[in-house]
Parts: structure tokens; sequence; C-alpha cells
């Protein structure tokens, strides 16, 4: 399942300091490196999961790669943490029982 890998790439407090760097657009992977104290071989590996989970696109120019958010995955991320916490259906429901109070009881 997509979600669970996604979730289990999320864990890592090196993943999502990479997150938070790509936030501000895409960058190479030697730049992301740069920003840590890691081996290259050890930052490679967390692009890699990052990669896999559908958390970032990689895409090569040259011989760079250039790693940007997957925005639509963590949009998917999103739902399904609403579903698990059931913060879909109670807005929908809050959302119903609301349009159906008389509008006095909707003043108060």
């Amino acid at each position: 399942m997509q979600s669970i890998r996604s979730f289990g790439a999320l864990a890592d407090p090196t993943r999502q300091h990479i997150l938070r760097l790509l936030r501000a657009g895409p960058r190479t992977s030697g730049e992301l490196a740069a920003e840590f104290n890691s081996s290259w071989p050890t930052i490679s590996r967390h692009l890699a999961v990052l990669r896999d989970a559908g958390l970032v696109v990689a895409e090569r120019h040259g011989q760079e790669i250039h790693y940007e958010l997957n925005t639509s995955v963590f949009q998917d991320l999103v739902q399904v943490l609403m579903v698990w916490t059931g913060s879909a259906s109670r807005a929908a429901s809050t959302k119903r029982h609301r349009a159906h109070r008389p509008a006095r009881e909707q003043e108060a």
C-alpha cells in the first residue's frame, strides 16, 4: 500500500529535513547532500526512499538529478489521515447537522 510506504518514509528526521528543504523548490542531489553532515551514500539512500514512497520526483538533467516535492501524494496522505481519524465523516456530519437546524438555533 502506497500510503504505508509514504508514512514510513516520513518517520525519519533526515527525510523530514529533506522534504522541508524541497518546500522552497527543486534542488539537485548535490545541493541537498551539502546540507547534511552525512555521507553522500547515506543521503542518496534517503532520497531513494522518498522517491520510492512517491513523496519526491526525480528528474535527470545531464549529470545532475533534480528532486522536487510530489504534492499530489501529500494531498492523498491528508485524505488517508482524515479517514483514519474520522475527521472527514465528522466534518460532513457537522455540516449536515447545521444545515438542518432552524435558523434561530443556528444563530445562537
